[in-house]
């Protein structure tokens, strides 16, 4: 099972962590006052990459709680990916020249295609592509918009110029703790045949193992959110069960 990443996921909203159901900012629970604090704890049992949200800024179509991921970056010796509100080169090169090693864009890879060709182009590995589904079909805005577009062929084309790394969530279990889309997530991988990292529904260590032994298929990682707030299993198990090294 090598080859696979966990991504402890820090959601953050008025500079607390938070989680939210399905993307719905009115089911929210607020599980910390302090994103370094709690990116610290994740660090200390194991892992190697923090995945931190911005939901204001996705909300708000701008960088809101920047200043907590430049801490994280600086504070602690961890990888950093982060995505929310970020939607021009202004914000990619300010994110990685602070030191975050990863930008993720996701609504604007449907309002805004150029852009993130473009953003491709220039920083490459650099750059993860956030594919949020509702039924197949791409979500934007928060997941407040649902697009005609599908996150297949969305993949297959942004892969074609250059995109290395998706991130694919299925809005119906994000939250929920019902268990991945491995089908949906596996499907993505074949069709792009790029590294894709599973977002949504990871809830027991068989979850997690389930996506690990399809490393092979493109499946390189998850990021898990809500069982570890809930202490179903600790970063720390997780990395010893799914040997993220």
């Amino acid at each position: 099972m090598s080859g696979f990443t966990l991504y402890p996921a820090i959601d953050m909203r008025n500079g607390k962590c938070v989680r939210l159901v399905q993307g719905d900012y009115a089911k929210e629970t607020i599980y910390g006052d302090s994103p370094l604090e709690m990116a610290s704890l994740f660090a200390g049992e194991g892992a190697d990459w923090i995945h931190l949200v911005d939901l204001d800024g996705a909300r708000e179509g701008k960088k809101v709680n920047d200043s907590h991921v430049v801490r994280i970056v600086n504070e602690l010796n961890v990888n950093v990916q982060v995505g929310g509100g970020i939607r021009t080169e202004k914000d990619v090169y300010e994110y990685l020249s602070q030191g975050v090693e990863r930008v993720i864009l996701g609504s604007s890879a449907v309002s805004n295609p150029d852009f993130v060709k473009r953003m491709l182009n220039t920083y490459r590995h650099h750059i993860a592509i956030g594919l949020d589904a509702r039924d197949g079909f791409v979500s934007t805005e928060g997941w407040l918009e649902t697009s005609a577009v599908k996150a297949e062929e969305l993949g297959r084309e942004l892969a074609g110029e250059g995109a290395e790394v998706f991130i694919f969530t299925d809005i119906a279990t994000d939250g929920m703790l019902s268990g991945p889309n491995i089908d949906s997530t596996v499907q993505l991988a074949k069709a792009t045949g790029k590294q894709v990292i599973a977002s949504g529904g990871v809830s027991s260590l068989a979850d997690l193992e389930a996506l690990a032994i399809r490393s092979a298929d493109g499946v390189s990682g998850a990021i898990v959110g809500k069982a570890l707030y809930t202490n179903k299993f600790t970063v720390s198990a997780a990395l010893e069960r799914v040997g993220s090294k």
